[in-house]
C-alpha cells in the first residue's frame, strides 16, 4: 500500500538512503554513499498523481522566490532528507523536470524522459524551429542509475524548452514525454504545464472555480515567479507543441522485485495518445470539426452553450463548469496586484545583473542574432523577453477594462456586478491595489529612487532591456536629476536611443534576425521593432468612460 502524501513527510528520511551526490546542477552534500535512485513500483497511480498535484501546489502557495528555496522549504514533504548543502538549480524549460524527477525518486517511482531532440526540417536554432521538434532519444531513470542528485542533474542537462515543441499527435520515433490533455477541470490541474512557443514554459499551480489558472515559472536567474494564465501564453500551430501538457503515463516493463519490494532492471515504457482516456487536440484545433489541414489550424473555432467564443475565454469557461463569467472589480485587483508582482520580479532581474557588474563591461558592437532568444551573460542578465510579457500585461489590463465597461453596456449576463457604478468602482479597485503597489530601485551611486505604480507604467517602454547600461536606464529614467548619477558613456547613451523601437514592441520575434550594430537599428527595418508602443493606460481609459451608466438604466445602442 502506498502511502498519501501528507504522511510521507515523516517517513521520508526512513524510507531513503543516504547518500553523496554530483554534478553541475545539484550541489553534492559532503557524506558518502546512497541517496541513489529506487524503483519500489512499477507505475504511477492515480494517487500519486493526486499527491503530485498537492507537492506542486504547496511549492505555488509558498511564495518561494528561487528554485533552491522551493525545494528546501517546510512545504516540501521530502525537504527533510536533503542535506542542506544540496543546492538546486533550474531555469525555465528545466523547472518542471526537476520537480517530477525529484518527486518520483523521492517516492520510489519510475521516470523516463527525452535525451535528445532534433528539428522536423531546417532551423537557426532548435528552440524555435518553424515545423517542430521529434523525441530521437529516451533515457529511463531506474534502480541503479545512480544517485537522485545525479540524475536529476542528468535530466537538466537533457532539457531546453526545444524538449516540448513537439506536435500532439507525434508518436515517432519516441513519444514526448507530455502529452495534449483535455480543457476539462480534470485534466488541466497543478502539475500540468503550459507552453509558450515563444520559449517559455510555466506550471499550474492553482485552478480557481472561475476557472483562472495561477502557475509558477522559473528563469535563466533561477528565480521564480508567479502570474495567471492569459494572452501571454500564444497559440501556434501544432506542429510547435504549444498550450497545456501533461505527463504522459508509464509503466516499469521486464523489471525484477527483489524480496526488499524493489525493482531491479527493465525499462520504461509510455502510453500512447489512443490508451490515455484525456487526451485530446481541441486545444490546438478548436471544439468542432476538425480542419482538414493541419495548417489550417486556426479556422478551428470554440462555441460554447451555442455561443462563438475565443479560446481563451472558452479555456476559462470549461475550467469553471461551462459557465463563463467576469466579476470586472475582482479581476482588476487581482491584474493591477499581478502587475506589481511582475515589477518585483523584474526588479530581482535587474538587480542579478547589477550585482554581476555587467553594467561596467563595454557595450557589444552587434546585438545577440536575436535578442529574445540568446545564450550566455545576455540569456542571464538582459530582460526583453521578460519586459515583453510585462508589457503585455498591462497591455491585456487596458483591453479587459474596455472589455468589462462594453460587456455592462450591452447587458452581458457574463458580467457578475450588483453596484450601480462600474467604472467608479472599477478606478477605485485600480486606485487602490496601484496605491499598495510600493517600488523602488537604487541608483549608481547608492541613492534610492521611490516610485509608484502609475510612475513604473508610464516608464514602462523606456526601461532598458540592455544590461550593459546603467541601472537609471534599466528603470526608464528621464529625468535629467534622476540621470545625473548614470555613468553610461557616450556610446551606451546612443545605444539606448537606438534601441528604442525594439522596446516598443510587444512581440517576441523570435524568428528575426536582430544581430544589429548600434548605427544599424536608426533605420526602419525587419526585427527593428515599431515606432510606437501601444496604449496601456487602464486607468485613462476608465476616467474617459466616468460618464458610462449603470446597466440597469442604461439602454443600449443599436450598434452595440
Amino acid at each position: 500500500m502506498r502511502l498519501p502524501l501528507g504522511i510521507i513527510a515523516a517517513v521520508a528520511a526512513a524510507l531513503l538512503c543516504a547518500a553523496p551526490a554530483a554534478g553541475e546542477a545539484v550541489a553534492a552534500p559532503a557524506a558518502a554513499h546512497s541517496f541513489r535512485y529506487v524503483v519500489r513500483y512499477d507505475h504511477w497511480t492515480d494517487q500519486d498523481e493526486r499527491d503530485y498535484s498537492e507537492f506542486i501546489q504547496a511549492i505555488g502557495d509558498s511564495q518561494c522566490r528561487t528554485v533552491d528555496s522551493c525545494l528546501h522549504g517546510a512545504w516540501n514533504p521530502f525537504g527533510a532528507g536533503d542535506p542542506d548543502e544540496v543546492y538546486f538549480h533550474s531555469d525555465c524549460a528545466e523547472l518542471p523536470y526537476v520537480l517530477r524527477a525529484y518527486f518520483a525518486w523521492k517516492r520510489g517511482l519510475p521516470f523516463s524522459y527525452e535525451a535528445a531532440v532534433a528539428p522536423r526540417g531546417a532551423t537557426d536554432d532548435i528552440r524555435y524551429t518553424t515545423s517542430g521538434n521529434e523525441v530521437t532519444e529516451r533515457r529511463d531513470l531506474i534502480t541503479g542509475s545512480g544517485s537522485g542528485y545525479e540524475l536529476i542533474n542528468s535530466v537538466r542537462g537533457a532539457i531546453t524548452s526545444a524538449s516540448y515543441r513537439i506536435g500532439p499527435d507525434l508518436e515517432a520515433p519516441f513519444e514526448a514525454d507530455t502529452y495534449s490533455p483535455a480543457i476539462d477541470p480534470k485534466s488541466i490541474r497543478p502539475g500540468t504545464m503550459v507552453y509558450d512557443p515563444n520559449g517559455h514554459v510555466a506550471t499550474i499551480y492553482r485552478v480557481f472555480p472561475n476557472g483562472r489558472l495561477e502557475y509558477f515559472d522559473a528563469h535563466p536567474d533561477e528565480s521564480v515567479t508567479r502570474g495567471f494564465f492569459d494572452e501571454r501564453f500564444v497559440r501556434a500551430r501544432p506542429a510547435m507543441g504549444a498550450g497545456f501538457k501533461n505527463w504522459r503515463p508509464l509503466k516499469l516493463v521486464g523489471a525484477r522485485r527483489g524480496k526488499d519490494g524493489i525493482y531491479i532492471g527493465g525499462h520504461v515504457e509510455l502510453a500512447a495518445n489512443k490508451d490515455i482516456p484525456d487526451f485530446s487536440d481541441e486545444q490546438y484545433y478548436g471544439n468542432g470539426a476538425r480542419p482538414a489541414d493541419e495548417l489550417m489550424w486556426d479556422e478551428g473555432g470554440y462555441t460554447l452553450n451555442g455561443q462563438t467564443v475565443n479560446y481563451y475565454d472558452y479555456v476559462r469557461a470549461k475550467l469553471a463548469g461551462g459557465k463563463l463569467e467576469f466579476n470586472p472589480v475582482e479581476e482588476v485587483r487581482d491584474m493591477v496586484d499581478s502587475n506589481c508582482n511582475d515589477l518585483h520580479y523584474r526588479a530581482d532581474a535587474v538587480n542579478l545583473a547589477i550585482a554581476a557588474r555587467i553594467e561596467n563591461r563595454a557595450e557589444p558592437e552587434r546585438l545577440p542574432a536575436n535578442i529574445y532568444g540568446s545564450y550566455g551573460d545576455w540569456e542571464v542578465y538582459s530582460t526583453p523577453s521578460r519586459d515583453a510579457r510585462l508589457k503585455t500585461s498591462f497591455k491585456e489590463l487596458r483591453d479587459a477594462v474596455e472589455r468589462f465597461v462594453g460587456l455592462y453596456r450591452a447587458h452581458d449576463p457574463r458580467v457578475v456586478y450588483t453596484g450601480n457604478d462600474l467604472v467608479g468602482d472599477l478606478i477605485a479597485a485600480y486606485d487602490n491595489r496601484a496605491a499598495a503597489c510600493k517600488l523602488s530601485y537604487t541608483r549608481s551611486d547608492g541613492s534610492p529612487v521611490f516610485m509608484t505604480y502609475e510612475d513604473a507604467r508610464r516608464r514602462l517602454f523606456l526601461m532598458s532591456f540592455d544590461p550593459y547600461q546603467c541601472i537609471e536606464r534599466r528603470w526608464g529614467a528621464v529625468d535629467p536629476h534622476e540621470l545625473q548619477t548614470c555613468r553610461d558613456d557616450a556610446n551606451k547613451q546612443d545605444w539606448y536611443a537606438s534601441e528604442q523601437n525594439l522596446r516598443n514592441q510587444l512581440d517576441r520575434t523570435y524568428d528575426a534576425r536582430m544581430d544589429f550594430t548600434r548605427d544599424e537599428l536608426k533605420t526602419p527595418g525587419d526585427g527593428k521593432g515599431i515606432a510606437s508602443p501601444p496604449d496601456i493606460d487602464a486607468r485613462a481609459y476608465l476616467v474617459s468612460m466616468k460618464d458610462t451608466k449603470s446597466a440597469a438604466t442604461e439602454t443600449p445602442s443599436p450598434a452595440e
